[in-house]
């Protein structure tokens, strides 16, 4: 019964979140939103990552800790072993996400742009870089906005932390 009720509660606030673009927060399911479109056109959503811990990190091409943070994530996307997507959410035009993906070259993060800025709004993105950490079971664990190269290390220690099977699911 308690289950039936708090998935009643969550569907609830999931639909209320998805309609009215409220900001998204630790312990909520995440907004259902495109985060973006990849090079070849293809949207791209949390949910298509269903069962894995997704960090969401929005960027742009002038953003020197955004830079330095790509290569770490793209060090966590490898050890992650299937376990963990990134997601690279570019926030510029799309001439300038073309060109910023072309020089970052072959990543096995995923590059996306948010070319109407839709998943800006649900993460309430107000400065870069900006990080959202998403448990196997699609609710927020971790936020992060506008931080420095200094907090890197805790960021990925949070999501080492994430990819642990006690801790996968909760925050």
């Amino acid at each position: 019964m308690l289950r039936t009720i708090a998935r009643l509660a969550a569907a609830f606030l999931f639909a209320a979140s998805s309609c009215c673009h409220a900001d998204a927060n630790v312990g909520e399911a995440v907004p259902d939103v495109v985060l973006g479109v990849t090079q070849a056109g293809a949207s791209v959503r949390v949910s298509d990552h269903a069962g894995k811990v997704v960090v969401v990190s929005f960027w742009a091409s002038w953003c020197a800790p955004c830079r330095k943070e790509l290569a770490i994530l793209e060090g966590l996307q490898l050890e992650g072993k299937g376990n963990l997507q990134v997601v690279a959410v570019n926030i510029e035009d799309r001439e300038l996400f073309k060109k910023a993906a072309g020089l970052l070259g072959e990543m096995h993060v995923l590059l996306v742009n948010d070319r109407n800025e839709r998943s800006q709004k649900a993460y309430d993105v107000k400065a870069i870089p900006h990080m959202v950490i998403i448990g196997k079971d699609g609710r927020i664990l971790g936020m992060h906005k506008g931080y420095g190269e200094d907090a890197l290390a805790g960021i990925v220690d949070e999501i080492n932390h994430a990819l642990t099977p006690a801790s996968a699911n909760s925050g």
